[in-house]
């Protein structure tokens, strides 16, 4: 196993509520998959915290894969969010999953996730984990190539 990359990010919920309310703007559509908008409008108290979260993650998965490449910007496009998606499982734990170009560049990466909220603050840590050809050793399996 190596970490190949840390990210942290904060997001104020109110200004983030904000850029959400105003006129026109469609980044829910752009930035957001349908299921993470059903999840967060089925947050009856306050959709926009939940909202707030993910973007912290997003953008907390795109500083530790640019920090994975010597603070280089990822190259997948110009609207990297809907290639990641934050997904709950059963119990609620938050995860990621990459789609498209994110799922091609990182295709073993283990993405691992923290979200809070609190306040008016919310926050995500991300670390990416390459398993690597050590890991399988370890685990007894045949390394891949």
């Amino acid at each position: 196993m190596t970490i190949i990359g840390i990210g942290l990010d904060l997001v104020t919920i109110s200004e983030f509520g904000e850029q959400l309310d105003r006129v026109g703007t469609t980044m829910l559509r752009e930035s957001f998959t349908a299921a993470e908008r059903r999840y967060c409008q089925s947050k009856a108290t306050d959709s926009t915290r939940s909202y707030a979260a993910r973007w912290a993650a997003k953008e907390a998965v795109l500083k530790a894969w640019a920090s994975s490449r010597f603070a280089r910007r990822p190259q997948i496009g110009d609207n990297p969010y809907p290639l990641i998606e934050v997904v709950n499982d059963a119990w609620g734990r938050p995860s990621i999953r990459l789609h498209g170009l994110a799922a091609e560049f990182l295709p073993r990466v283990r993405v691992h996730l923290s979200l809070t909220h609190d306040g008016d603050t919310a926050a995500a840590m991300v670390v990416l984990e390459d398993p690597g050809e050590f890991a399988d050793l370890i685990e007894g399996r045949e390394a891949s190539s």
